[in-house]
């Protein structure tokens, strides 16, 4: 089985403030199906009031990310899948409940983790 990773960005969420307990009911019940499903690995929002930090190997902090990359706030989701076909399948769910569409990653294997 494989790890994927499927989010999105913050801003692709765009719909009505009245929709919002929708959103999170229809979004938090596709994690459910996932549980239930025995695929669940790991989930959750960025939050984007902490600002990201590089932590180099002596231990200096600097504020910030890469230079030339942007923060990447959203949300994300892994999930254990059979096949990249079920990847999209899942992907679907948590689109329509989202409201958004997913990007999809695979992880590579590492027989360490």
């Amino acid at each position: 089985m494989t790890k994927y990773l499927i989010s999105f960005p913050s801003e692709a969420m765009v719909f009505p403030e009245e929709d919002f307990q929708a959103v999170v009911d229809d979004s938090h019940a596709v994690i459910e199906e996932a549980k239930a499903a025995g695929v669940y690995v790991f989930g959750g929002g960025l939050n984007e009031e902490v600002a990201p930090v590089l932590v180099a190997a002596d231990g200096s902090v600097t504020e910030g990310t890469y230079p030339g990359r942007a923060v990447p706030w959203g949300g994300y989701c892994v999930l254990e899948l059979p096949s990249r076909e079920a990847a999209y399948e899942w992907a679907a769910k948590i689109a329509a409940g989202c409201r958004c569409a997913q990007e999809v990653r695979e992880f590579g294997y590492d027989p360490a983790s």
